[in-house]
Order: C-alpha cells, then sequence, then structure tokens
C-alpha cells in the first residue's frame, strides 16, 4: 500500500486513528478533526484492511488494524516527496524527523501512541530488537559506565562499553545509547585522531547525525 493510492481524507482518517491509539466513533472523529469516516471513504479503507469498522449502536466505530498501523509506519518514512499541498509536504518532512527518531530509539509507533509499552493491543505492536529486561537497559549502560570510569564526565570508547555488555544484542544496545543521547543524558563524540582507532574501535563506532561515534561518557 502506497501513499498515492489514498486520499487527503483517508490518510487523515488513518493518523487520527494512529495517535488516538484506540476505536473512535464518528462523532469523535469529526471533534478530532471535522471529518466523520463514512460511505465510499470507510468501505475503502475496510476492503483494505487497515481499518476495522463495526457498528454496535447508532453510529460507527473504527480502529487501526495490524494494516493500518504498518501503512502508518511505513507512510512516516516515505513521504510526499513532489506531491500534496506545501502543508502535507512539510507535515510529512516533519513526520520523517519523527519517523528517525523513532527507529534510532528503538521505538515503535504504539510505545509512543501509547506512552506505555506494556499496554499494547493484542501483542501486535511489538518494541522492534526487544529482549528480556530491556527496559533496564539504561542502567545497565550507567553501571557498566561507572565500573569501567574514576567518576562522571571521563570519556571511555565504545568498544570498552560493547565489551563490558557482550550479552547485549548491537541493536537493543545501539537503541538505548541513541535514545539516551537524545534525550541528553550521555554524551557520545568521534575520536578526533582517527589514527588511534583500532579496527575493532570502527566497528564498535555507533552512527549518528551523519558521523561515527567513537567515544562515550555520562556528566
Amino acid at each position: 500500500m502506497h501513499h498515492e493510492e489514498l486520499s487527503a481524507r483517508e490518510r487523515a482518517a488513518l493518523f487520527a486513528l494512529l495517535t488516538a491509539a484506540r476505536k473512535l466513533s464518528n462523532s469523535e472523529l469529526e471533534a478530532q478533526i471535522g471529518m466523520r469516516l463514512e460511505g465510499k471513504e470507510r468501505r475503502r479503507l475496510n476492503d483494505l484492511k487497515l481499518v476495522e469498522s463495526e457498528k454496535p449502536g447508532r453510529e460507527f466505530v473504527h480502529e487501526l488494524s495490524d494494516g493500518g498501523w504498518r501503512w502508518c509506519a511505513d507512510e512516516l518514512s516515505t513521504g510526499l516527496v513532489g506531491r500534496g499541498t506545501i502543508l502535507e509536504r512539510s507535515l510529512y518532512l516533519m513526520l520523517g524527523m519523527f519517523e528517525r527518531y523513532t527507529s534510532a530509539a528503538r521505538l515503535s509507533l504504539a510505545d509512543v501512541a501509547t506512552l506505555d509499552v506494556k499496554a499494547r493491543p493484542r501483542g501486535r505492536h511489538k518494541r522492534r530488537d526487544s529482549v528480556e529486561g530491556e527496559g533496564d537497559l539504561t542502567v545497565r549502560v550507567a553501571a557498566a559506565y561507572a565500573a569501567i570510569t574514576p567518576g562522571p564526565g571521563e570519556f571511555i570508547k565504545l568498544r570498552e562499553l560493547r565489551e563490558h555488555l557482550p550479552d547485549i544484542p548491537r541493536t537493543a544496545l545501539d537503541g538505548t545509547l541513541a535514545a539516551m543521547f537524545t534525550a541528553r543524558r550521555v554524551n557520545l563524540i568521534p575520536q578526533s585522531n582517527q589514527q588511534a582507532l583500532t579496527t575493532a574501535d570502527h566497528d564498535a563506532a555507533l552512527r549518528l547525525g551523519g558521523e561515527h561515534k567513537h567515544l562515550f561518557c555520562i556528566e
């Protein structure tokens, strides 16, 4: 499913359901974004298996399907290059920035939409590259740093940190470090003297902000 196959109204309905992360009635949709999902637009999104709709009372209620969640995730990274209104195109630029952050932090859309990683409906929005006890990874990173350094503010090589945490998968540790860096809880910088880096140092680097980070510290 590509974004050009859907109208602006259909995309708006999908994004509204995404941000709610629950069932919304037509009245709630209208209050939030000024439209009701009904008629051919509802049938189209139902037929495409992006939205699940039911009518328990006098009006329809809608919820994103598994396919709808996947469509939203893909749409954030695809963008509207060369298409749509000026406002739509600028909005998609912002959505792309949001998608890059969630990818670096190893967060799914449901992690953000629900604000509660443990409360995902039907288990269908699992955190990417999750491991047992991943919620404690920031604690383990801080503990490893404290074990390696005599005090805060001292830079260590990422290679040393990784060697101290050999049981944590690379993707999980990278995601934790990226999230901590974005939240300004740690500092990550490149090694200025590249000749001082070994092959292991290069392999252990984390690419953020268009450059490879080799050194790490907690203030």
